[in-house]
């Protein structure tokens, strides 16, 4: 069976791939997002997230890999703004009291990299996306409490679908999964297409 290889240090992607029945070694990518973005021209949302996605699954690549090597990236779309992850408290508390009521886009970059053999054989990427809309009713001590658990901070747009964000979250419309962090339907899609049977990948 060809082996898998997840260039990401996410939980979130990493728990994805177990839960659509798929098991990936963990690869931790070499990557200055800040750097990467800022070098590039006329950046959107969207090329930041494919960007990023590719760079990663890219500096995962040694002659010992040998499988197909799955990047990811995510980029929240607000008001204007391309968001990352807030780090801070402070911008983590700033985004929630404007994003209650509202909505913003989630991106989610996805890149696979073709490396069987350990030789680069081709890769694919693509962004699936969805509108993410806010509970209005959420308070600010809501925001405070949530904040305090510290699960924004290191998520794009400071929230999460999978864990205490859920409850603060009115609906999604769009793929579900690429909020939580990996789209399950472009990954079978991009592994497909680089000439691979997505089925025979399945844990047994």
């Amino acid at each position: 069976m060809v082996a898998l290889y997840l260039a990401s240090t996410s939980p979130a992607r990493a728990q994805i791939i177990a839960d659509i029945g798929l098991t990936a070694q963990v690869l931790s990518p070499d990557v200055d997002e800040e750097a990467v973005v800022a070098e590039m021209t006329s950046p959107t949302a969207v090329s930041i997230a494919q960007h990023l996605a590719e760079r990663k699954a890219e500096s995962a690549l040694t002659p010992d890999v040998d499988g197909l090597v799955i990047g990811g990236d995510s980029v929240f779309e607000f008001d204007g703004e391309f968001l990352g992850k807030p780090h801070t408290a402070d911008v983590a508390t700033r985004r929630w009291k404007a994003m209650r009521g509202r909505s913003g886009i989630l991106h989610s970059g996805l890149c696979v990299i073709d490396h069987t053999g350990g030789t680069h054989r081709g890769s694919l990427s693509e962004v699936s996306s969805a509108e993410v809309f806010f509970r209005a009713d959420m308070t600010d001590d809501e925001i405070a409490a949530y904040v305090a658990t510290g699960e924004p901070l290191s998520v794009a747009g400071a929230f999460t679908l999978d864990a205490r964000g859920a409850a603060f979250i009115e609906k999604i419309v769009g793929d579900s999964w690429a909020v939580v962090g990996m789209s399950a339907t472009s990954l079978r899609s991009l592994i497909t297409r680089l000439g691979h049977d997505y089925t025979e990948l399945w844990v047994p």
